[in-house]
């Protein structure tokens, strides 16, 4: 079992930056891959980035190459999504989540574990 809590959500302007972080409980940590999804009101849960067990291999969609970067601490059980150049449309519930398997997976359905989301909100 994976208990997943986020933080770091918050307001902030168009350009501006927000940093996503991520805390797994268990020991088996590397064993999971991990990604961020993130659902806007009205919208599908989308895929944002994922990151492997090992922290050697990462995924991004197409729209937020470049701007986002996913890295993962392996002795302190977490993940970080540094986000810069947010735009308006970046604005959804982000949720943390741990895969079944150690590798780099865009599917939400290869994700056993989801953390309750956190709210950014990017003002125009």
């Amino acid at each position: 079992q994976v208990q997943l809590v986020e933080s770091g959500g918050g307001l902030v302007q168009a350009g501006g930056s927000l940093r996503l972080s991520c805390a797994a409980s268990g020991r088996t940590f590397s064993s999971h891959a991990m990604g961020w999804f993130r659902q806007a009101p009205g919208q599908e849960r989308d895929f944002v980035a994922a990151i492997s067990g090992s922290g050697y291999s990462t995924n991004y969609t197409d729209s937020v190459k470049g701007r986002f970067t996913l890295s993962r601490d392996t002795v302190k059980n977490t993940i970080d999504l540094q986000m810069n150049s947010l735009k308006p449309e970046d604005t959804a519930v982000y949720f943390c989540a741990a895969a079944s398997t150690p590798w780099v997976s865009r599917f939400k359905y290869q994700y056993a574990y989801w953390g309750q989301g956190t709210q950014v909100t990017v003002s125009s």
